[in-house]
């Protein structure tokens, strides 16, 4: 068991974060911003653990042959490597989210003051 499987990384880096503004979007709209974050975060960290797990699943299964073979193989990268991957994305992804929460709430933030009291 060699090397990384790429399709999956790639899905991690692309899928859960517009799926967690699109979580987002409604409440920060209502200008409940932490409901927001809460709800974007909760499915970009539900993303990683789900890839987590099918790994540390691929794992075992592939350990296990290999034990049943009457061979020891070890993965490459580590297991732990593998892990921390799919979680530095997550929260890569999350500090994103966050960010573009400030961004959303100095928006609404601004629309309360007239045009020419507006910061730029």
């Amino acid at each position: 068991m060699i090397g990384l499987n790429w399709r999956w990384i790639a899905f991690m880096t692309g899928v859960p974060l517009p799926l967690g503004l699109v979580a987002a979007f409604p409440f920060w709209r209502r200008e409940e911003m932490i409901l927001g974050n809460l709800a974007g975060s909760g499915i970009i960290f539900s993303a990683a653990l789900a890839l987590i797990l099918r790994e540390s699943a691929e794992i075992d299964r592939i350990t296990r042959a290999c034990l049943d073979a009457g061979v020891t193989c070890w993965p490459e990268p580590s297991g732990f490597m593998r892990h921390a991957i799919y979680a530095s994305l997550g929260l890569i992804e999350v500090i994103a989210l966050f960010m573009l929460s400030l961004a959303a709430e100095k928006r609404v933030r601004e629309r309360r003051y007239a045009p020419e009291w507006r910061t730029r």
